[in-house]
């Protein structure tokens, strides 16, 4: 891997500077790569995850990554002028200039999960390609199938020197995070980001770490509880749940839970009225995360949870040889549960009263700053009290997710979440080194100003105008 590095490094010191033309044509192939590939692609993803269906694929990883390789290739040109900056007084008066210059960093790092194995490297790669930059995958185990057909692909579409994967497992990844990188890029777990970014430290490569966490849900009183609930059970079920933005939790006034329990029962069964053979409901990955949240679910029962399992057809899941897992709504939870402890990842709601809007904002406030929050309600007031008085990455109003579709907002985490931005000019910038440029004047500046000595009457003046006397 080291030596793969070092070509692309080389490679891209000896293309300094990396033409418009050449980043277009790399952008144009990766498009190419997804639209000419897609069913491969799907089909790989369903295999790997025990069932996902061919539709989804193309609607959240594929589409995903079209549409941002086609954001950056429409835009990079205008994202890469350089921006005229104000020369602190009074060197602009005198000719000075100054300007901030938007470079490639060279070669960046590619680890990517495996809830979206698609849209999780090429998604990123318009970015980093659209920047000028090189970049070194490592995408995830738990799909095989589809991180090897990506190596071949990319391998087909794109030289070692600009694009190349490295499949394999643990050992890989470690090896792949101590690489001395120009930037690095991890998305996944927040245990694991902690040891890549210890990794990236000892070669002091900057990352950008797009994590997780519990993703609160805040149901205004003002919301319309039967599209709030149809949009909750759909965000929360795609993927199965496995989705770093999910919402991980709901807030409800207490006089509303009821209510909003059966809308969501009710939304729920009308988009998947059977599961167990069902295509468009998503297996959970594989059996051990099945049994991490069948754990979930006994603990909080243990503990004096209700739960509510939303099987409209009766089916019989504990004999299944399957991976699915169905929507399980949890009532009456509490902070002693393992699943108000840990980020859910799959197909769990715990819902939570609240009395008052205050109530559910410290609540929010006294645990880690989530990756998304999500408020529904027609209070603008209200809105903004949610909005102001709390920190997240990213936030969907009257809805879920989708501040992560736009192209033109910056997706990141804050905290425990993340740290760092990608998507559009934000993600541009993210892997462009800004380079500061000041071009001096012809005059003698340092004598005008009083700082070359010896010192005397210019330097006492310039003193008195600036720090008094």
């Amino acid at each position: 891997m080291l030596s793969v590095l070092q070509h692309q490094r080389q490679a891209f010191v000896s293309a300094m500077p990396e033409s418009p033309a050449l980043r277009d044509d790399r952008l144009k192939r990766a498009i190419a790569l997804l639209l000419e590939n897609k069913e491969d692609l799907a089909a790989a993803a369903s295999a790997d995850f025990g069932n996902r269906s061919r539709e989804q694929t193309l609607l959240t990883d594929v589409l995903p990554s079209v549409s941002a390789l086609r954001h950056a290739r429409k835009h990079f040109r205008a994202w890469s002028r350089g921006e005229k900056r104000r020369p602190m007084f009074p060197l602009g008066l005198l000719g000075a200039r100054a300007q901030v210059r938007f470079q490639p960093k060279g070669v960046v790092g590619i680890m990517a999960p495996w809830n979206f194995p698609i849209g999780m490297v090429m998604t990123p790669l318009a970015c980093i390609l659209a920047a000028g930059n090189r970049a070194m995958v490592k995408p995830s185990e738990f799909t095989e199938r589809t991180s090897d057909l990506l190596a071949t692909l990319i391998a087909r579409y794109f030289g070692q020197e600009e694009v190349v994967v490295f499949t394999g497992g643990v050992e890989v990844g470690q090896a792949f995070s101590a690489l001395p990188f120009d930037h690095l890029i991890f998305t996944g777990a927040t245990s694991v980001g902690r040891h890549v970014m210890r990794a990236a430290a000892e070669n002091l490569v900057p990352v950008t770490l797009e994590l997780g966490g519990k993703s609160p849900t805040i149901i205004g009183r003002s919301a319309d509880i039967d599209q709030a609930a149809g949009r909750v059970a759909l965000g929360k079920m795609m993927n199965a749940g496995q989705i770093c933005l999910a919402p991980d939790y709901l807030l409800v006034p207490r006089e509303q839970e009821d209510r909003m329990v059966g809308a969501l029962v009710s939304q729920a069964s009308a988009m998947y009225p059977t599961l167990l053979g069902n295509d468009d409901y998503t297996s959970v990955i594989n059996a051990r995360h099945r049994d991490r949240l069948r754990a979930h679910v006994d603990d909080a029962r243990a503990k004096g949870a209700e739960v509510i399992e939303v099987n409209p057809a009766g089916e019989d899941f504990a004999s299944s040889n399957g991976n699915k897992v169905p929507l399980t709504i949890l009532r009456g939870v509490h902070d002693g549960m393992t699943v108000m402890q840990e980020e859910i990842f799959g197909p769990l709601l715990p819902v939570m009263p609240y009395d008052s809007i205050e109530q559910a904002i410290d609540y929010v406030n006294a645990h880690d700053r989530p990756l998304g929050l999500y408020y529904f309600g027609c209070d603008r007031t209200e809105e903004e009290q949610v909005l102001s008085r709390t920190l997240s990455g990213g936030v969907t109003v009257n809805d879920v997710i989708f501040h992560v579709s736009n192209d033109d907002l910056p997706f990141g985490g804050i905290g425990p979440s993340g740290m760092g931005h990608y998507h559009g000019v934000d993600g541009f910038r993210e892997f462009s080194h800004a380079r500061a440029v000041f071009r001096q004047t012809g005059l003698d500046v340092a004598k005008i100003a009083g700082l070359r000595p010896p010192y005397g009457k210019a330097t006492a003046a310039q003193l008195r105008r600036e720090l008094g006397k």
